[in-house]
């Protein structure tokens, strides 16, 4: 946990309560968001814990990722006293985010339309697949919305569609569920009423391809896939370079062009009328292309990074995300932080996580809880809403909540 917590200026969401009966990615992470920026989040997890803790593969982080700064208590919904007890917590909220199939809140009465009526100044997120309309029915995931809303034929090569590599639908969902929170929270300070918020993996996969959309309103014609677009500009590419190594490398003006070719000793390049302008190195790309490729592979990457980044030209070197723990801006700049394992072999162990990507007045959003362990915060939580001792022992033993 980050040991400057405690000594870190007043975060702008304390003193709000979110209540969150969520799972997976997308609702942890709108409750992540609200809790990183300083409110309360109580996880409501089922006596015998989220799945998300014990997953394998591409799902082992997911729990650590999107459950720090939160509180678990364990409910057992299908029990009379546990839904007691989902009803007084949720109750008690400012928000409530959840994610599950349309319908299961209602059955429980933790839907929006039972818990207003228990306060009125709640503001509740759904996070669906969906917004309600004729595919509101349907089981989405963040790979569903991908191929059917044109993300993975944008990503992939022609004919072979391809999800990005990592939940971006889930985790941008969680995040505009956040935002939605927060401009509802702001409209209840003027109304004095809450609302529902919802918002739905699709349309936000839609989003993301809107300026795909527009090129072909613009131009009217489709727009290919990322692997085979027509590029905006003549360097703009992954390049193989000496010794195996690759790098991107971009220069997207005309001066970038000339400082590219000084930088490079490419005086006949730079002269050539062909490549004057930018659209006319674009027009030139297939025999350009080529000619700068065989140029560029007598270079190791690392030699033409530092020729780029001493002119102020766009590279990037292409690096896997476990080599970003060892990111020298990252490092010092606070962009991780350490957290405990709450699961799994490496329970107790420590890691580092990810932050937010923002500053406020000059502060990173820390580490303020680790991501709980199952039910860690039960007892307390349960005698926040009034329960005593006795009561307590006594939903443990019928195992109401753990």
């Amino acid at each position: 946990m980050d040991s400057n917590a405690s000594s870190s200026p007043r975060l702008p969401l304390e003193g709000l309560r979110v209540v969150e009966f969520t799972h997976m990615v997308m609702g942890p992470t709108c409750g992540m968001v609200l809790a990183d920026l300083g409110a309360e989040v109580i996880k409501v997890e089922p006596v015998d814990g989220d799945r998300t803790r014990h997953l394998l593969g591409a799902g082992a982080g997911f729990f650590p990722m999107f459950n720090r700064n939160k509180k678990s208590i364990a409910i057992d919904l299908r029990s009379p006293a546990g839904l007691e007890v989902a009803i007084r917590l949720a109750s008690s909220a400012d928000v409530v985010a959840q994610n599950f199939k349309p319908g299961v809140m209602a059955k429980y009465g933790l839907d929006y339309a039972a818990l207003s009526r228990l306060n009125e100044r709640l503001v509740y997120v759904n996070h669906t697949g969906f917004l309600p309309g004729p595919y509101e029915h349907r089981t989405a995931l963040d790979e569903v919305v991908q191929m059917m809303g044109g993300l993975a034929y944008m990503t992939g090569r022609p004919g072979d569609p391809l999800r990005a590599g990592s939940s971006v639908n889930d985790i941008m969902g969680g995040m505009f569920g956040a935002i939605g929170a927060m401009a509802a929270l702001m409209q209840r300070q003027q109304t004095g009423r809450g609302q529902e918020v919802d918002s739905a993996l699709f349309e936000n996969n839609v989003f993301l391809v809107g300026q795909h959309m527009m090129q072909y309103a613009v131009t009217g014609q489709p727009a290919a896939p990322m692997p085979d677009r027509i590029s905006s500009w003549a360097v703009y590419d992954v390049f193989s370079v000496k010794d195996g190594g690759q790098i991107f490398l971009a220069a997207v003006s005309d001066a970038q062009w000339q400082t590219f070719c000084d930088a490079m000793g490419y005086a006949d390049l730079k002269a050539d009328p062909r490549y004057a302008t930018n659209n006319d190195r674009v027009r030139a790309r297939p025999t350009l292309l080529p000619e700068l490729r065989q140029r560029l592979a007598a270079h190791t990457a690392d030699a033409l990074a530092a020729v780029f980044e001493r002119r102020g030209l766009p590279f990037a070197p292409i690096l896997r995300p476990e080599q970003l723990f060892d990111d020298p801006h990252l490092n010092a700049t606070g962009g991780l932080a350490e957290i405990t394992l709450p699961d799994g072999e490496r329970a107790g162990g420590t890691a580092r996580t990810t932050l937010m990507p923002l500053r406020l007045d000059g502060q990173r959003m820390g580490v303020r809880l680790d991501p709980p362990r199952l039910g860690q915060h039960t007892q307390d939580l349960l005698a926040s809403l009034g329960y005593t001792a006795d009561q307590v022992a006594a939903l443990r033993a019928c195992a109401a909540v753990a």
